[in-house]
C-alpha cells in the first residue's frame, strides 16, 4: 500500500510537531516536509510530491489563502485542507472557492484529522452541509446577490440530471447515495460529476457544492 504523502504547513512549530506526532502513528501516512510559511509551499511540493497539503490559513508573510490559490493553479496540484481556528471564517471560504478539499480545525481530535487526510486523499471533500451553510452565512449584501446571479447563469448551463446531482453533492451526499436517491449506477454518477466539473471549470466536489449553495439551488422553497 503507498503511503499518503502529507506536507505540513504552519508558522507555529508546536502545531506542526502536534500534527507530526498524531499522524506519525498511522502506517499509512508518511509526513514528507513542513514549512513555516505559504512563501515556502511551492518549492517544498516540487521537492516533495505530497499528496494532501495541511494549511494554515493565518501565516505573517504569506497566508494559506494565497498558498491555497498558488497550488490549485497547478496541473499537479495536491489536495489541500485548511487549518483554522474558526468554522466560520471568510479567508477559509475563499480558499474553498479557490480548490481547497475542505478544512479541519485545530482543536479537532488527532483521530478525526487523520481520517480527514485519508478521505481528502481518496478524493473525497472534508466538508459537511452544516458547515457550508455557517459559512455561506456570512456571504451576505450586495456581494452576495452578485454571487448568486453569476452562479445561476453558470449552472443554467447544466442539463437537468447534472444540476440534481449537484444539488444531491452540495447537500453532501457521497456517489453511491446519489445513486440510491437518483435511481442510477454509481458510474454513472461519477460520470455526471466529472461533466459537471468540466462544463463550470470547477475542480472538486467542495467546489460545486459552494456553487450549487451560491446559487440557492439547496434553498427550500419558503427561503426564497
Amino acid at each position: 500500500m503507498t503511503a499518503i504523502r502529507v506536507l505540513l504547513v504552519d508558522d507555529d512549530p508546536l502545531v506542526r510537531a502536534g500534527l507530526s506526532f498524531m499522524m506519525g502513528g498511522a502506517d499509512d501516512i508518511e509526513i514528507v516536509g513542513e514549512a513555516a510559511d505559504g512563501g515556502e509551499v511551492e518549492a517544498l511540493v516540487d521537492r516533495t510530491r505530497p499528496h494532501v497539503v495541511l494549511m494554515d490559513i493565518r501565516m505573517p508573510t504569506v497566508d494559506g489563502l494565497t498558498a491555497t490559490e498558488s497550488l490549485r493553479r497547478r496541473e499537479d496540484a495536491p489536495q489541500v485542507v485548511v487549518l483554522t481556528t474558526f468554522h466560520a471564517d471568510e479567508q477559509v471560504l475563499r480558499a474553498l472557492r479557490a480548490g481547497a478539499a475542505g478544512f479541519v480545525l485545530k482543536d479537532t481530535p488527532p483521530a478525526e484529522i487523520v481520517a480527514a487526510v485519508r478521505r481528502v486523499a481518496a478524493g473525497d471533500p472534508v466538508l459537511s452541509p452544516t458547515v457550508t451553510r455557517q459559512l455561506m452565512a456570512h456571504a451576505v449584501g450586495t456581494a452576495a446577490d452578485t454571487r448568486r446571479a453569476r452562479a445561476r447563469a453558470r449552472v443554467a448551463g447544466l442539463n437537468d440530471r447534472e444540476r440534481e446531482v449537484a444539488v444531491a453533492v452540495g447537500r453532501g451526499l457521497a456517489n453511491a447515495d446519489i445513486a440510491t436517491e437518483l435511481y442510477m449506477s454509481v458510474a454513472t454518477v461519477k460520470t455526471h460529476v466529472s461533466r459537471i466539473l468540466a462544463k463550470l471549470g470547477l475542480n472538486n466536489r467542495v467546489q460545486i457544492a459552494l456553487l450549487a449553495h451560491d446559487a440557492g439551488l439547496l434553498e427550500e422553497p419558503g427561503d426564497r
